[in-house]
């Protein structure tokens, strides 16, 4: 009997991955709130990633001591699933490169990721993933560390292509207020909520434009956060929003009770599951040639959808059929 050939092996060799992370990224500033974070994640699992702020977080004139900090967090027994990135100071403060040393000297070893904010150019995410790039060389951190780009300006959304094609990238994230603001009162306030985010045509445009660039190039488009904190129904809607009409796979939290609704809406159908499964193992049998599902034709091109299917629910938490557990992810 031919052994059982992967799903990675049979459907993707020799390309580059895509990026399988979290679907939500929680930003959290301060120390306290960092720990706090960790202790959710601990109870709920390794279905967010947590992002400590560099940038809004810090204390003027305490930007150093605000990078330290990270460090001992990021290196603590606390961060259990290793699922901890940063966000550092953006191009034009003076900061940003103290941030880099400190931050991959200390912690490259274990970053889930590095958040670059507010670029207006491609040039300029060229040159601090450059700077990361020989500050890991230097301390001996032989690993990539996954690059992730806040677009928020005008210049930065027209080189969202150029940007996401950089070396290091894994995600491209869309600053919805950042954006707004920047078009002078064109678009207005209330376009930082729903239902207008949306439905402004500039922002639908960019945000569109966001996840093609993101998608093209193989990395993840993120979504931003929604101003709501309390009502997770709120932010439930937006992120079902965000994932069906416009193809982000992951969105940002600002607020613990937003966590665990963008992970809901986030979440592939159970049902859809059910069928990734069946019509995977079948294939797998069928050593990867066309089968019949449900009186349905499947091959290899449906193959991978349902494969992106199965590792979505994985790290969404959703429960996969045994079989297929066993058979993909042992």
């Amino acid at each position: 009997m031919s052994q059982l050939v992967h799903p990675r092996d049979a459907l993707f060799k020799g390309e580059r991955p895509f990026p399988i992370i979290p679907s939500c990224e929680h930003f959290a500033g301060s120390e306290k709130l960092i720990f706090k974070a960790m202790e959710l994640q601990e109870r709920l699992g390794p279905v967010f990633d947590i992002t400590c702020d560099c940038e809004d977080g810090a204390q003027a004139g305490r930007e150093k001591e605000h990078a330290e900090m990270v460090v001992r967090v990021v290196n603590s027994a606390a961060n259990k699933y290793r699922q901890v990135g940063v966000r550092i100071h953006d191009y034009t403060h003076a900061h940003w490169k103290k941030d880099v040393d400190i931050l991959v000297s200390g912690a490259g070893h274990i970053l889930a990721y590095i958040n670059i904010p507010k670029p207006t150019t491609a040039n300029q995410v060229a040159e601090m993933i450059l700077y990361i790039q020989q500050v890991a060389a230097h301390h001996g951190v032989k690993r990539e560390i996954p690059i992730h780009v806040l677009v928020e300006t005008h210049g930065a959304l027209k080189e969202a292509w150029e940007i996401a094609a950089l070396p290091w990238m894994q995600v491209l994230d869309f600053g919805l207020m950042d954006f707004v603001s920047a078009h002078h009162g064109a678009i207005p306030a209330s376009a930082m909520r729903s239902p207008g985010q949306f439905e402004h045509q500039l922002l639908a445009r960019a945000k569109s434009d966001v996840v093609a660039a993101a998608l093209a190039n193989g990395i993840v488009p993120s979504h931003n956060v929604t101003l709501d904190l309390k009502n997770s129904y709120s932010t439930f809607q937006d992120a079902l929003r965000a994932r069906n009409e416009f193809g982000f796979l992951r969105m940002w939290s600002i607020y613990p009770a937003q966590i665990q609704p963008i992970v809901d809406a986030m979440k592939p159908d159970f049902s859809e599951v059910q069928d990734a499964s069946n019509i995977l193992i079948a294939a797998q049998k069928n050593l990867w040639g066309p089968i019949q599902y449900l009186g349905e034709l499947h091959d290899r091109a449906t193959y991978r959808y349902y494969w992106a299917v199965l590792q979505k629910a994985r790290v969404t938490g959703v429960s996969l059929p045994d079989e297929a557990a066993k058979a993909f992810f042992q």
